[in-house]
């Protein structure tokens, strides 16, 4: 069964740090642009950063320009989204998905995703 696994999400204090993992299960993510999405209570899904399969297009929301970093290791089958100065308002359930890459320059938070994993919770509170 393809799947994604995410990991490294908690309770952290406003203005600190929390670096969150994306692995698959199944295959190889070398060939697929990788998206990060939350979603926080109430409200819709928010499309947070994405990274293309060669990882020379990276985009981000504008609500976590500066503060956030997406980065990809095709090596070790992981992408990572790099989180610092966390605001309250970052506090939602974390998905990464993966989207089979049709130009290995492009993505885009808008594309269809063809796999997603089942999120990590971030807590941003004092």
């Amino acid at each position: 069964q393809l799947q994604l696994v995410e990991s490294g999400g908690g309770l952290v204090q406003p203005g600190g740090s929390l670096r969150l993992s994306c692995a698959p299960s199944g295959f190889t993510l070398d060939s697929y642009a990788i998206g990060w999405f939350r979603q926080a209570p109430g409200k819709e899904r928010e499309g947070v950063s994405c990274i293309s399969s060669s990882g020379g297009m990276i985009n981000y929301a504008n609500s976590v320009k500066g503060r956030f970093t997406i980065s990809r290791d095709n090596a070790q089958n992981t992408v990572y989204l790099q989180m610092n100065s966390l605001k309250p308002e970052d506090t939602a359930i974390y998905y990464c998905a993966a989207v089979h890459a049709s130009s290995r320059s492009y993505c885009s938070v808008w594309s269809t995703y063809d796999y997603w994993g089942q999120g990590t919770q971030v807590t941003v509170s004092s």
